[in-house]
């Protein structure tokens, strides 16, 4: 088993979610559409690309579009033209379509050059046309299709912030539903994810009906024995020996079994063990490497991810509100009801109806693994995330109970 720290893994590298992979796989064989969710850095991506691998071994044709990078409608279906440019099968089918793009020779084009090729002829009236004629001959295919759309709610934000409302994202949505459900039961079958959640989107947007037909599947980190078990392996793999207790230490400083976080806190304390000469890794080593690899400069990218990612899922005044729920939560050990009711009074003066937009952004936090609720209020429920945000704004952070009524954060006027 390699060490894998950027990358979706599949084959030997793939580690449990057994359980998790027989039940998607039957729900694709029954023609399920679904939604897999989760928090970041769960391994969503690497779950479907070894579904996939394993449908493929039984004749299923599987279709992984990552629409992260896509910003219109057309966008998309030029990415799944190139992610079928491969199947001959289906490609073959589009006839006259081909044959204007390349001429008779329809063969030459690689995968790339057929997408940039496919997307300047695909305008923005035509997008539905083209898209329905490839589900169309994916549906003629004699065997089984699968559609893996990645990354579809960043797609839908693009939009939706490049359009300046939900139409465009409630057309091509409502579209999507339409296009995998009429061609009847050869179909393909359809799976989307993605690092923020849709169904926060979906509701904040209204247009929630638009992915009820999806079956939702939630993706659970890992608990205690199985991150133990997975850093045990890491370990023998590398033929490092590890002292008793190494991989519960590593499991109680990161507070949640997040698999990229079990993965880069393994290759942290391997580096570390290379660079002091030494094949074992003790007890000691732990808490040094979490201090000065994951919480220092060196782990700074991992981190960054979340709140890069976190920006991507909310607007410009909700990602200012996120920060000081965050901020409370990191520096106070929780975000409690006085201390929400606080600040949706502050905020009541600089953002319209600050309730409604405080509980749609704990909607999100909560779905996508910052927080988790308690009795008293919410709380990270990683180690390693509460004490990054600790880090950043401990020295410059008021409690928001000792805060006046009068005090107006300064973070959204930035």
């Amino acid at each position: 088993m390699r060490s894998s720290t950027g990358r979706w893994v599949s084959g030997e590298d793939f580690f449990n979610r057994e359980n998790e992979l027989d039940f998607l796989a039957r729900r694709i064989q029954e023609r399920n559409h679904v939604l897999l969710a989760g928090q970041r850095r769960l391994g969503k991506t690497s779950i479907v690309r070894e579904l996939g691998r394993r449908l493929e071994s039984d004749g299923w044709i599987v279709l992984f579009v990552d629409v992260e990078g896509a910003s219109r409608a057309e966008d998309v279906i030029a990415d799944i033209a190139q992610a079928a440019y491969p199947h001959r099968s289906v490609v073959s089918r589009f006839g006259t379509s081909l044959k204007r793009w390349f001429g008779e020779r329809v063969d030459e084009p690689g995968a790339q050059r057929f997408r940039v090729k496919a997307r300047a002829d695909i305008n923005a009236g035509g997008w539905r046309s083209y898209g329905e004629r490839l589900f169309r001959d994916c549906a003629r295919r004699d065997g089984p299709v699968l559609l893996v759309i990645d990354e579809l709610p960043i797609f839908l934000k693009r939009m939706v912030r490049r359009d300046g409302g939900p139409l465009r994202a409630d057309e091509f949505l409502g579209w999507l539903r339409g296009v995998v459900q009429s061609p009847g039961a050869r179909a393909p079958v359809l799976i989307v994810s993605g690092s923020i959640g849709l169904k926060p989107l979906a509701r904040k947007l209204g247009i929630s009906d638009r992915i009820n037909y999806l079956d939702t599947f939630h993706l659970d980190p890992w608990d205690r024995p199985t991150s133990i078990a997975c850093f045990e392996r890491l370990a023998a793999s590398h033929g490092l020996m590890v002292e008793k207790g190494v991989a519960d230490a590593v499991y109680d400083a990161l507070g949640v079994g997040i698999p990229h976080q079990v993965q880069s806190f393994f290759a942290r304390l391997r580096d570390d063990a290379i660079i002091g000469r030494r094949r074992n890794l003790a007890v000691a080593d732990v808490n040094k490497v979490y201090r000065l690899a994951l919480l220092g400069p060196s782990g700074q990218n991992d981190l960054a991810h979340y709140e890069t990612r976190l920006n991507d899922a909310l607007g410009r005044e909700s990602y200012s509100l996120a920060m000081e729920i965050l901020a409370e939560a990191a520096t106070q050990g929780i975000f409690t009801h006085n201390a929400r009711r606080r600040l949706e009074t502050l905020y009541t003066a600089i953002i319209e109806d600050a309730d409604g937009r405080t509980a749609e952004i704990l909607d999100v936090l909560v779905h996508d693994g910052y927080l988790e609720s308690c009795r008293d209020g919410h709380r990270f429920a990683s180690r390693l995330l509460r004490d990054w945000w600790s880090s950043r704004f401990r020295s410059h952070h008021e409690p928001l109970l000792r805060r006046g009524a009068e005090h107006h954060s300064s973070v959204l006027m930035q």
